[in-house]
């Protein structure tokens, strides 16, 4: 069991990720790569990036292996900036840190397991492998460094930059929900409404995990960060003294993009009466967004969101509001029930 533990300053600097982070993505997409219990779930994306990678995976398997930790330092704080200022965190890693996150890599350690699923299953079968890979990072050469900064490089440039637009429309629809859940309520409402993986009993976020970890925020506070390819359970640091960073899965619905159906899971009646791409444009703005963001959501030009912004607000089915130099879209009650078919409302009580 997971318990991050908050105090009232805590509560007060819980925080939303402004964006995907694009190393947190891109380790965590290796894992759905490799996986088969979700065969379906990212099934066309998985082809694409193999194809792409044409097997060139040997050292990130060594850094992150099928079960168990993987090493802090790939996924830096700093690496909200970027890839480029991502890996150069990486490349600043102190040898000494490195050193030591590296010698919890192999399985059998006693590391503490970031992915519950997959801990159960410990073997040694392929440590030494494993071992012999990393023994240049461990060792701090400069030339084994730079391999992997070259390695990451090129399984974003597969794996995540042809996909990233879409990575993005997920995670903003995701803190768009969280952003109304703050406005209503606050940090306790959002934290409330987070994902069923996640359980808010106040002052203290619960999951599911591997063994038991008491993390107490002290003050820090806590930045939330969705992700696309975070499945099953959220991820935190192993290491206490990092910035706290709770990284938890978005809900996943079918995308195109990733081989799964029709856009947002639409039927094909709602394209057939407004259009493909128009249904689409509707479905993005479900939980607001802004012309830029609805843009990336459904994969249109900024002009042609712009306009299809402009159809559905004249036809009574979207709002547009203006807040300094740019715009927030919402969906009206009749937008919203066309979205539904026609069936009414939930109602809360």
């Amino acid at each position: 069991m997971l318990r991050i533990h908050f105090t009232g300053d805590d509560l007060a600097r819980v925080r939303m990720a402004a964006k995907p982070d694009v190393l947190w993505e891109t380790i965590l997409s290796f894992h759905r790569l490799r996986e088969r219990r979700r065969a379906q779930m990212f099934g066309e994306w998985r082809s694409e990036a193999r194809a792409r990678l044409n097997g060139e995976t040997n050292l990130l398997s060594a850094l992150v292996p099928p079960r168990g930790y993987f090493p802090d330092f790939l996924t830096p704080p700093g690496a909200g900036g970027g890839l480029d200022a991502g890996l150069e965190v990486i490349r600043a890693t102190p040898p000494e840190r490195m050193h030591i996150e590296l010698s919890l890599v192999p399985a059998g350690r006693g590391a503490l397991e970031k992915f519950p699923e997959r801990a159960a299953e410990r073997g040694s079968d392929g440590t030494a492998e494993r071992s012999g890979r990393l023994a240049g990072l461990a060792e701090g050469r400069p030339g084994a460094l730079a391999r992997l900064v070259c390695v990451l490089r090129g399984y974003h440039r597969a794996a995540i930059e042809p996909y990233w637009g879409h990575i993005q429309a997920r995670v903003e629809a995701d803190r768009a929900i969280r952003g109304r859940a703050l406005l209503d309520g606050g940090a306790a409402e959002l934290l409330g409404t987070l994902p069923p993986v996640l359980r808010w009993r106040a002052p203290v976020l619960e999951a599911d995990y591997p063994v038991d970890r008491e993390l107490h925020l002290d003050g820090r506070g806590l930045l939330l960060q969705p992700s696309l390819f975070c499945r099953g359970t959220p991820v935190v640091y192993r290491d206490v003294t990092l910035p706290p960073v709770l990284v938890y899965p978005v809900a996943h619905t079918p995308d195109p993009a990733f081989g799964e159906g029709t856009p947002g899971g639409l039927g094909p009646s709602l394209g057939r009466l407004v259009g493909h791409t128009r249904s689409a444009v509707l479905q993005a703005i479900r939980y607001g967004c802004t012309t830029s963001e609805l843009a990336r959501r459904a994969g249109v030009s900024l002009a042609s969101a712009s306009q299809h912004a402009a159809v559905l607000r004249d036809a009574g089915l979207v709002l547009t509001l203006r807040h300094g130099n740019s715009v927030l879209h919402t969906l009206t009650p009749l937008g919203a029930a066309l979205l539904r078919g026609g069936a009414p409302a939930e109602v809360s009580g």
